[in-house]
């Protein structure tokens, strides 16, 4: 989110400072994210360190603090994981929030400057082993599982009438909104269509965004909110729908991926249902961030622009999911 989320800062950085005992120099705004609910800070401590700073309003779910120390247990050197409180535990309250602090890592995401091919293959070393992990039976126990019965499209179809009648989305609304409502349709009839396949842990956001590297340095793989247990293709979508950085696979890639999570052939159906129901998602929460009385009008903006980034994707022509 780039704007704030409107706490005490100072109190912020004491309530860090006595939880994590650490000696809190700054503590720096991150606008990253469009998580509605969550922020970002950099925080700087008086001997140099530097951490990440997660604020959610509400609580992180059981399995977004769990899972990421279980995977390191397993192997998995590039997820960040929260580091635990003194007295235990890994979350903690503040006010209404609740926060996360992990070790900070330089280098930026991914996004942008895309994947070298040395990491084309770690990114599918680590996919192919996440997917292999059994989780334990905690972890299986709040986990969600797959259900593919998205509320997306009933959101959409909720606030298109709103949209429509706004000064900030009448036009946008105008041009795209047909589009969106055929999507809308399509997810509903791919979620009918989608085969039964063995369940494993997914990451279910694991696009360049999320993932951090100096150079061509190892990868670090942040987000762990919304893990579930869902075919691979949950996961694999993000690197075969090519809608997810600016430098998207292409048959070099997938080569260098494959080359390091094995030999797979995704189902194109369920490819095709998480690709458009990620849209839809992300169409929804947009409109619903925009229509907001309290979003600034450097939010808006920021948000109108990715929204009309996927609405024109989704009204080309050529467009299946």
């Amino acid at each position: 989110m780039i704007d704030r989320p409107g706490v005490d800062e100072r109190l912020l950085a004491a309530e860090v400072a006595a939880a994590w005992s650490v000696d809190v120099a700054d503590l720096v705004f991150m606008p990253v994210g469009l998580d509605g609910h969550a922020w970002a800070y950099r925080v700087e401590t008086s001997d140099g360190r530097r951490y990440f700073l997660k604020l959610r309003r509400g609580d992180f779910t059981r399995a977004a603090v769990l899972l990421p120390g279980f995977l390191r247990t397993r192997g998995l050197r590039q997820v960040v994981a929260p580091i635990d409180l003194p007295d235990g535990g890994a979350s903690r309250g503040f006010g209404n929030f609740r926060l996360l602090l992990y070790p900070f890592h330089d280098g930026g995401s991914l996004w942008g400057r895309g994947l070298t091919d040395r990491q084309w293959i770690e990114y599918g070393e680590f996919l192919g082993r996440l997917h292999g992990v059994t989780p334990s039976a905690d972890l299986a126990a709040v986990l969600p599982a797959e259900t593919y019965r998205s509320s997306a499209g009933e959101r959409l179809r909720s606030l298109g009438g709103q949209a429509a009648a706004s000064e900030a989305l009448g036009g946008f609304w105008d041009r795209y909104g047909a589009a969106l409502h055929r999507l809308a349709e399509t997810v509903d009839d791919l979620a009918s269509r989608v085969p039964h396949a063995r369940h494993v842990i997914c990451h279910a956001d694991i696009h360049p965004g999320n993932l951090i590297a100096d150079g061509d340095g190892p990868l670090h793989v942040v987000d762990w909110d919304a893990p579930i247990l869902a075919p691979r293709e949950r996961d694999l979508m993000f690197i075969f729908s090519r809608d997810f950085g600016d430098h998207p696979i292409n048959a070099h890639r997938a080569e260098l991926f494959r080359r390091g999570y094995g030999p797979l052939e995704p189902d194109q159906t369920m490819l095709s249902y998480y690709r458009g129901e990620r849209h839809l998602d992300d169409v929804a929460v947009s409109l619903r961030s925009i229509l907001s009385p309290e979003a600034s009008p450097e939010s808006r903006a920021n948000d109108l622009h990715w929204l009309t980034r996927i609405a024109e994707t989704v009204a080309d022509p050529g467009y299946a999911p």
